[in-house]
Protein backbone atom coordinates (compact mmCIF):
# COMPACT_ATOMS: atom_id res chain seq x y z
CA UNK A 1 0.00 0.00 0.00
CA UNK A 2 1.27 3.44 -0.92
CA UNK A 3 1.26 6.24 1.66
CA UNK A 4 1.77 9.92 0.95
CA UNK A 5 4.01 12.26 2.96
CA UNK A 6 1.08 13.10 5.24
CA UNK A 7 0.50 9.53 6.36
CA UNK A 8 -2.55 8.96 4.17
CA UNK A 9 -2.78 5.45 2.73
CA UNK A 10 -4.31 5.24 -0.74
CA UNK A 11 -6.93 2.53 -0.40
CA UNK A 12 -9.33 3.47 -3.20
CA UNK A 13 -9.60 5.02 -6.64
CA UNK A 14 -12.44 6.94 -8.29
CA UNK A 15 -12.59 6.59 -12.07
CA UNK A 16 -14.63 8.84 -14.35
CA UNK A 17 -15.64 6.73 -17.36
CA UNK A 18 -17.09 9.63 -19.36
CA UNK A 19 -17.91 13.32 -19.07
CA UNK A 20 -21.09 12.80 -21.09
CA UNK A 21 -24.36 13.14 -19.18
CA UNK A 22 -28.06 13.18 -19.99
CA UNK A 23 -28.65 15.63 -17.10
CA UNK A 24 -27.46 19.22 -16.79
CA UNK A 25 -27.45 19.72 -13.02
CA UNK A 26 -26.94 23.33 -12.00
CA UNK A 27 -24.28 22.42 -9.41
CA UNK A 28 -22.20 20.01 -11.54
CA UNK A 29 -18.42 20.41 -11.44
CA UNK A 30 -17.58 17.24 -13.40
CA UNK A 31 -15.08 15.76 -10.97
CA UNK A 32 -13.44 19.15 -10.45
CA UNK A 33 -12.71 19.69 -14.16
CA UNK A 34 -15.50 22.20 -14.71
CA UNK A 35 -18.01 21.99 -17.55
CA UNK A 36 -16.12 19.97 -20.16
CA UNK A 37 -19.17 18.17 -21.49
CA UNK A 38 -19.49 17.93 -25.22
CA UNK A 39 -21.47 15.73 -27.63
CA UNK A 40 -23.44 12.80 -26.21
CA UNK A 41 -21.84 10.35 -28.63
CA UNK A 42 -18.79 8.39 -27.42
CA UNK A 43 -15.60 10.40 -27.78
CA UNK A 44 -12.16 9.23 -28.86
CA UNK A 45 -10.57 10.74 -25.75
CA UNK A 46 -12.48 8.47 -23.34
CA UNK A 47 -10.47 5.69 -21.78
CA UNK A 48 -11.17 2.31 -23.33
CA UNK A 49 -12.14 -0.70 -21.25
CA UNK A 50 -8.58 -1.98 -21.75
CA UNK A 51 -7.17 1.31 -20.39
CA UNK A 52 -9.36 1.13 -17.28
CA UNK A 53 -8.59 -2.51 -16.56
CA UNK A 54 -4.84 -2.06 -17.11
CA UNK A 55 -4.82 0.75 -14.54
CA UNK A 56 -6.85 -1.29 -12.02
CA UNK A 57 -4.57 -4.29 -12.38
CA UNK A 58 -1.62 -2.04 -11.53
CA UNK A 59 -3.13 -0.34 -8.48
CA UNK A 60 -4.33 -3.70 -7.17
CA UNK A 61 -0.64 -4.48 -6.71
CA UNK A 62 -0.45 -1.50 -4.32
CA UNK A 63 -3.28 -2.72 -2.10
CA UNK A 64 -6.08 -0.64 -3.61
CA UNK A 65 -9.25 -2.54 -2.77
CA UNK A 66 -12.05 -0.10 -3.64
CA UNK A 67 -13.03 1.44 -6.96
CA UNK A 68 -15.93 3.80 -7.62
CA UNK A 69 -16.95 4.37 -11.23
CA UNK A 70 -18.38 7.81 -11.98
CA UNK A 71 -19.01 10.19 -14.86
CA UNK A 72 -20.63 12.31 -16.20
CA UNK A 73 -23.13 9.49 -16.35
CA UNK A 74 -21.12 6.24 -16.38
CA UNK A 75 -24.07 4.18 -17.61
CA UNK A 76 -23.78 5.92 -20.98
CA UNK A 77 -20.84 3.58 -21.46
CA UNK A 78 -22.10 0.55 -23.36
CA UNK A 79 -19.11 -1.45 -22.13
CA UNK A 80 -19.73 -0.76 -18.44
CA UNK A 81 -20.64 -4.38 -17.73
CA UNK A 82 -17.45 -5.52 -19.46
CA UNK A 83 -15.37 -3.17 -17.31
CA UNK A 84 -17.04 -4.49 -14.15
CA UNK A 85 -16.49 -8.10 -15.18
CA UNK A 86 -12.81 -7.46 -15.86
CA UNK A 87 -12.13 -5.49 -12.68
CA UNK A 88 -9.87 -7.48 -10.31
CA UNK A 89 -11.86 -9.73 -7.98
CA UNK A 90 -10.15 -8.26 -4.92
CA UNK A 91 -11.79 -4.87 -5.48
CA UNK A 92 -15.10 -3.67 -4.08
CA UNK A 93 -16.95 -1.98 -6.95
CA UNK A 94 -19.50 0.83 -6.62
CA UNK A 95 -21.10 3.22 -9.08
CA UNK A 96 -22.39 6.79 -8.97
CA UNK A 97 -25.26 7.35 -11.41
CA UNK A 98 -28.30 9.52 -11.98
CA UNK A 99 -30.32 6.30 -12.07
CA UNK A 100 -32.12 6.73 -15.38
CA UNK A 101 -30.52 3.68 -16.97
CA UNK A 102 -30.86 1.32 -14.00
CA UNK A 103 -34.29 -0.05 -15.01
CA UNK A 104 -33.64 -3.09 -17.17
CA UNK A 105 -29.90 -3.00 -16.50
CA UNK A 106 -29.43 -3.22 -12.73
CA UNK A 107 -29.51 -7.02 -12.68
CA UNK A 108 -26.79 -7.21 -15.35
CA UNK A 109 -24.63 -4.81 -13.33
CA UNK A 110 -25.07 -6.94 -10.24
CA UNK A 111 -24.21 -10.09 -12.21
CA UNK A 112 -21.08 -8.35 -13.50
CA UNK A 113 -19.87 -7.81 -9.94
CA UNK A 114 -21.18 -4.39 -8.95
CA UNK A 115 -21.93 -4.25 -5.22
CA UNK A 116 -23.76 -0.97 -4.67
CA UNK A 117 -24.83 2.30 -6.29
CA UNK A 118 -25.09 5.96 -5.36
CA UNK A 119 -28.03 7.62 -7.11
CA UNK A 120 -28.27 11.40 -7.44
CA UNK A 121 -31.58 12.52 -5.94
CA UNK A 122 -31.91 16.17 -5.00
CA UNK A 123 -35.66 16.44 -4.48
CA UNK A 124 -38.73 14.26 -4.03
CA UNK A 125 -41.02 16.46 -6.13
CA UNK A 126 -40.87 16.28 -9.95
CA UNK A 127 -40.92 20.02 -10.65
CA UNK A 128 -38.19 20.80 -8.12
CA UNK A 129 -36.16 17.87 -9.44
CA UNK A 130 -36.51 19.19 -13.00
CA UNK A 131 -35.39 22.67 -12.01
CA UNK A 132 -32.21 21.35 -10.41
CA UNK A 133 -31.28 18.67 -12.96
CA UNK A 134 -32.70 20.29 -16.11
CA UNK A 135 -34.31 16.89 -16.72
CA UNK A 136 -37.81 15.51 -16.69
CA UNK A 137 -36.60 12.08 -15.67
CA UNK A 138 -37.90 12.09 -12.07
CA UNK A 139 -40.11 9.01 -12.49
CA UNK A 140 -37.36 7.15 -14.30
CA UNK A 141 -34.93 7.86 -11.44
CA UNK A 142 -37.42 6.54 -8.90
CA UNK A 143 -37.81 3.40 -11.02
CA UNK A 144 -34.02 3.12 -11.16
CA UNK A 145 -33.69 3.24 -7.38
CA UNK A 146 -36.26 0.46 -7.04
CA UNK A 147 -34.54 -1.56 -9.78
CA UNK A 148 -31.25 -1.32 -7.88
CA UNK A 149 -32.92 -2.49 -4.67
CA UNK A 150 -34.64 -5.36 -6.48
CA UNK A 151 -31.30 -6.44 -7.98
CA UNK A 152 -29.64 -6.54 -4.55
CA UNK A 153 -27.49 -3.45 -5.04
CA UNK A 154 -28.18 -2.32 -1.52
CA UNK A 155 -27.93 -0.21 0.41
CA UNK A 156 -28.71 2.36 -2.29
CA UNK A 157 -27.19 5.66 -1.28
CA UNK A 158 -29.08 8.75 -2.43
CA UNK A 159 -26.74 11.66 -3.16
CA UNK A 160 -28.20 15.08 -2.41
CA UNK A 161 -26.20 18.27 -2.92
CA UNK A 162 -27.18 20.75 -0.21
CA UNK A 163 -27.36 24.37 -1.35
CA UNK A 164 -29.88 27.17 -1.65
CA UNK A 165 -32.04 25.29 -4.16
CA UNK A 166 -32.32 22.08 -2.11
CA UNK A 167 -32.01 23.06 1.57
CA UNK A 168 -35.78 23.07 2.02
CA UNK A 169 -36.00 19.46 0.84
CA UNK A 170 -33.50 17.95 3.30
CA UNK A 171 -36.05 17.15 6.01
CA UNK A 172 -38.31 15.33 3.55
CA UNK A 173 -35.38 13.33 2.19
CA UNK A 174 -34.32 12.29 5.71
CA UNK A 175 -37.86 11.06 6.33
CA UNK A 176 -37.81 9.26 2.99
CA UNK A 177 -34.77 7.13 3.80
CA UNK A 178 -36.02 6.47 7.34
CA UNK A 179 -39.28 5.12 5.93
CA UNK A 180 -37.82 2.99 3.11
CA UNK A 181 -35.65 -0.03 3.81
CA UNK A 182 -32.46 -0.30 1.80
CA UNK A 183 -31.98 3.45 1.33
CA UNK A 184 -29.34 5.70 2.83
CA UNK A 185 -28.82 9.44 2.36
CA UNK A 186 -25.58 11.23 1.58
CA UNK A 187 -25.81 15.01 1.98
CA UNK A 188 -23.03 16.64 -0.04
CA UNK A 189 -21.89 20.16 0.71
CA UNK A 190 -22.09 22.48 -2.27
CA UNK A 191 -18.61 23.42 -3.51
CA UNK A 192 -18.58 27.00 -4.84
CA UNK A 193 -14.82 26.88 -5.41
CA UNK A 194 -15.50 24.37 -8.20
CA UNK A 195 -18.90 25.48 -9.45
CA UNK A 196 -19.00 29.23 -8.88
CA UNK A 197 -22.07 31.07 -7.53
CA UNK A 198 -20.98 31.33 -3.87
CA UNK A 199 -24.34 32.94 -3.11
CA UNK A 200 -25.91 29.48 -3.39
CA UNK A 201 -23.94 28.18 -0.39
CA UNK A 202 -25.53 27.47 2.97
CA UNK A 203 -23.92 26.79 6.34
CA UNK A 204 -23.58 23.00 6.39
CA UNK A 205 -22.92 23.11 10.14
CA UNK A 206 -26.58 23.98 10.63
CA UNK A 207 -27.48 20.67 8.99
CA UNK A 208 -25.02 18.85 11.29
CA UNK A 209 -26.55 20.51 14.33
CA UNK A 210 -30.11 19.69 13.26
CA UNK A 211 -29.28 16.05 12.59
CA UNK A 212 -27.44 15.76 15.90
CA UNK A 213 -30.58 16.98 17.68
CA UNK A 214 -32.93 14.47 16.05
CA UNK A 215 -30.64 11.44 15.61
CA UNK A 216 -30.69 8.27 17.66
CA UNK A 217 -26.92 7.94 17.45
CA UNK A 218 -23.90 9.47 15.70
CA UNK A 219 -20.80 7.68 14.46
CA UNK A 220 -17.64 8.59 12.56
CA UNK A 221 -16.24 6.96 9.43
CA UNK A 222 -12.51 6.75 8.95
CA UNK A 223 -12.88 7.93 5.35
CA UNK A 224 -12.67 11.73 5.42
CA UNK A 225 -13.64 11.62 9.15
CA UNK A 226 -17.27 11.75 8.02
CA UNK A 227 -20.19 11.79 10.44
CA UNK A 228 -23.13 9.40 10.13
CA UNK A 229 -26.44 10.15 11.77
CA UNK A 230 -29.00 7.42 12.44
CA UNK A 231 -32.53 8.83 12.36
CA UNK A 232 -35.54 6.59 12.87
CA UNK A 233 -33.77 3.60 11.37
CA UNK A 234 -32.38 5.56 8.41
CA UNK A 235 -28.73 6.49 7.93
CA UNK A 236 -27.72 10.02 6.90
CA UNK A 237 -24.11 10.89 6.12
CA UNK A 238 -22.67 14.35 5.48
CA UNK A 239 -19.83 14.98 3.05
CA UNK A 240 -18.51 18.43 3.95
CA UNK A 241 -15.12 19.12 2.34
CA UNK A 242 -15.22 22.92 2.03
CA UNK A 243 -12.64 24.48 4.33
CA UNK A 244 -12.45 21.20 6.25
CA UNK A 245 -8.90 20.27 7.23
CA UNK A 246 -10.02 17.05 8.92
CA UNK A 247 -11.76 15.96 5.73
CA UNK A 248 -8.61 16.45 3.66
CA UNK A 249 -6.39 14.86 6.30
CA UNK A 250 -8.46 11.68 6.01
CA UNK A 251 -8.67 11.43 2.22
CA UNK A 252 -7.55 8.04 0.89
CA UNK A 253 -8.46 8.26 -2.81
CA UNK A 254 -6.75 8.97 -6.11
CA UNK A 255 -8.96 9.99 -9.03
CA UNK A 256 -8.75 9.26 -12.73
CA UNK A 257 -10.39 11.54 -15.30
CA UNK A 258 -12.32 10.22 -18.29
CA UNK A 259 -9.33 11.04 -20.48
CA UNK A 260 -7.00 8.92 -18.37
CA UNK A 261 -5.31 11.59 -16.26
CA UNK A 262 -4.34 10.69 -12.71
CA UNK A 263 -5.59 13.33 -10.28
CA UNK A 264 -4.39 13.43 -6.70
CA UNK A 265 -6.98 15.92 -5.43
CA UNK A 266 -10.51 16.82 -6.49
CA UNK A 267 -9.88 20.55 -6.00
CA UNK A 268 -6.70 20.73 -8.05
CA UNK A 269 -6.00 20.45 -11.76
CA UNK A 270 -2.35 21.44 -11.58
CA UNK A 271 -1.38 17.91 -10.55
CA UNK A 272 -2.81 15.98 -13.53
CA UNK A 273 -0.62 13.19 -14.89
CA UNK A 274 -1.59 11.58 -18.23
CA UNK A 275 -1.45 7.81 -18.60
CA UNK A 276 -2.25 7.65 -22.32
CA UNK A 277 -0.88 4.44 -23.80
CA UNK A 278 1.47 3.79 -20.90
CA UNK A 279 2.74 0.32 -20.18
CA UNK A 280 2.03 -1.18 -16.77
CA UNK A 281 5.56 -0.33 -15.64
CA UNK A 282 5.04 3.30 -16.62
CA UNK A 283 1.67 3.41 -14.85
CA UNK A 284 3.28 1.99 -11.71
CA UNK A 285 5.86 4.76 -11.66
CA UNK A 286 3.33 7.48 -12.43
CA UNK A 287 0.95 6.25 -9.76
CA UNK A 288 3.80 6.27 -7.22
CA UNK A 289 4.63 9.86 -8.17
CA UNK A 290 1.01 11.00 -7.92
CA UNK A 291 0.67 9.49 -4.44
CA UNK A 292 4.01 10.96 -3.37
CA UNK A 293 2.87 14.42 -4.48
CA UNK A 294 -0.55 14.30 -2.79
CA UNK A 295 -1.10 16.99 -0.17
CA UNK A 296 -4.19 17.89 1.87
CA UNK A 297 -5.92 20.71 0.01
CA UNK A 298 -7.16 22.57 3.07
CA UNK A 299 -4.48 22.98 5.72
CA UNK A 300 -1.51 22.36 3.43
CA UNK A 301 -2.04 23.44 -0.19
CA UNK A 302 -4.24 26.23 1.14
CA UNK A 303 -3.50 27.77 4.55
CA UNK A 304 -5.09 30.49 6.66
CA UNK A 305 -3.63 34.00 6.49
CA UNK A 306 -3.70 36.71 9.18
CA UNK A 307 -7.28 37.58 8.17
CA UNK A 308 -8.34 33.93 8.56
CA UNK A 309 -8.78 33.62 4.78
CA UNK A 310 -7.60 30.63 2.73
CA UNK A 311 -4.56 31.46 0.61
CA UNK A 312 -2.14 29.38 -1.45
CA UNK A 313 0.75 28.07 0.60
CA UNK A 314 3.91 29.79 -0.65
CA UNK A 315 5.76 26.49 -0.99
CA UNK A 316 3.38 25.56 -3.85
CA UNK A 317 3.74 28.80 -5.79
CA UNK A 318 5.15 28.31 -9.31
CA UNK A 319 8.93 28.62 -9.39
Amino acid sequence: MLTDDFGRDVTGVRISLTDRCNFDCVYCHNEGLGDTRGPMDPQDDEMSADDVVRFLEVVEEFGVRKVKFTGGEPMLRGDLEEILERTPDSMEMSLTTNGTFLPGRAEDLKAAGLERVNVSQDALEPQAFAEITKSGAYDRVMEGVQAALDAGLDPVKLNMVVFEHTAGYVEGMVDHVAENDGLQLQLIEYMPELTGKPEWSIDIQRVHDWLADISDRVEHREMHDRKRYWVGGGMVEIVDPVGNENFCANCHRVRVTHEGYLKGCLNRNDDLRPMGDMSKDEIRETFREVVENRVPYYGEYLVRDDQDEWVLNEKYLPA
